[in-house]
């Protein structure tokens, strides 16, 4: 994607020295546009738990680059299997992260110490490839849905797409997923307007998804989170779009908090309700989303306080809970397939079920 006219990823690796890693601090958007440099595995372990990035794909491709460094600086292979556990735990519920780990300590194993390092920067690039490829297939196969509302409305009506928390390119390499229809249909000429969830406790939709969108030039409004499903009984979403930090095999969806509840309302109201899925995300060895994924419970700071800018430029952040409420902050819930439209996937759609996964992911049978 581009800012002020300069392509970006989400991550890469620093042109200048040729092995340290930039990352964008997402903890600083939309106040302030900060570009971090990482150098060791450590540094990669903070930032992905202190959400300076966050988003399911990217997760996995920044912990892949947390490997390279680690190899970088000791190529043994029990600092490999160290490494791969400490950077495992920081986000217990995008399997994505696992899944980049699992690949890494595959291709490196079995390797000479001393081939270790050049073959890590290889493999994290190639998962980074992956993860582009990935997203803009899911969009081309994402935007014959948008352009099927667009036929049916009058010439120049937007169709209106709600989407929650971030599925953009911040939350991927590039291209993002669910975005990523959103932005081939603009792109394209198709005119589509967004509602974007503001989504607490982090605001992930206001701070993020506006952030991106209105820097691309895709038309959109920020609304609350619990507007959803008053847009929806007004004939105002005539498709919800979400992304997804882990798919089951029989189609159950781990996404931020609040996702259940616009798939029920659009459930009522008769609007499709689209998961977005890279294959990285997702997890045929979780069945039951309910039972088995297990669900990242983060700072209730997050809840009680909010940060933002004021009038002065000052960011700033305040209590908005009172003095002495303790605070829940579940980070995900799960939505059952039975409310899943369907999964668009880079290989194509398909029905939220294990049958519906297996017709485009045989070899996972």
């Amino acid at each position: 994607m581009r800012i002020a006219g300069r392509h970006y990823r989400s991550v890469w690796v620093d042109e200048e020295d040729g092995w340290s890693v930039r990352i964008f601090d997402q903890t600083r958007l939309p106040w302030s546009l900060e570009i971090l440099r990482l150098t060791d595995a450590g540094q990669v372990a903070h930032a992905i738990r202190s959400m300076q990035v966050r988003g399911a794909p990217l997760i996995g491709a920044v912990a892949a680059y947390g490997v390279v460094l680690a190899m970088r600086a000791d190529p043994s292979t029990a600092h490999l299997d160290r490494v791969c556990e400490a950077l495992g735990r920081t986000r217990p519920t995008a399997v994505n992260l696992r899944w980049a780990l699992e690949r890494m300590r595959a291709a490196l194993h079995d390797r000479p110490a001393g081939r270790r390092a050049a073959a890590a920067y290889a493999e994290a690039a190639a998962i980074a490839e992956d993860d582009v490829e990935t997203c803009r297939r899911i969009g081309a196969h994402g935007l014959p849905l948008l352009r099927e509302i667009a036929a049916r409305k009058a010439p120049g009506e937007a169709v209106k797409v709600l989407t929650h928390c971030n599925a953009g390119w911040l939350a991927t390499v590039d291209y993002g997923t669910a975005l990523s229809p959103i932005y081939q249909a603009h792109d394209a000429g198709l005119p589509v307007h967004v509602w974007v969830d503001e989504t607490r406790p982090r605001n992930q939709g206001a701070a993020l998804t506006a952030w991106e969108l209105g820097r691309h030039g895709v038309p959109h409004t920020v609304v609350a989170d619990n507007a959803g499903g008053h847009l929806m009984q007004h004939g105002e979403v005539d498709i919800v779009i979400v992304g997804t930090d882990r798919v089951t095999r029989r189609g159950d969806v781990a996404n931020k908090i609040g996702t259940y509840l616009k798939a029920l309302a659009a459930r009522d109201n008769g609007v499709p309700f689209w998961v977005a899925m890279p294959h990285s995300t997702l997890d045929m060895r979780v069945r039951d989303g309910l039972a088995e994924i297990p669900i990242e419970e983060r700072d209730a700071a997050e809840v009680t306080e909010l940060t933002g800018r004021t009038a002065d430029g000052r960011i700033e952040t305040v209590r908005v809970a009172a003095e002495g409420s303790p605070a829940a902050n579940p980070a995900f819930d799960v939505t059952p397939a039975r409310l899943v439209t369907g999964l668009i996937t880079e290989r194509g759609r398909c029905e939220a079920s294990e049958a519906g996964l297996l017709s485009l992911y045989p070899e996972k049978a």
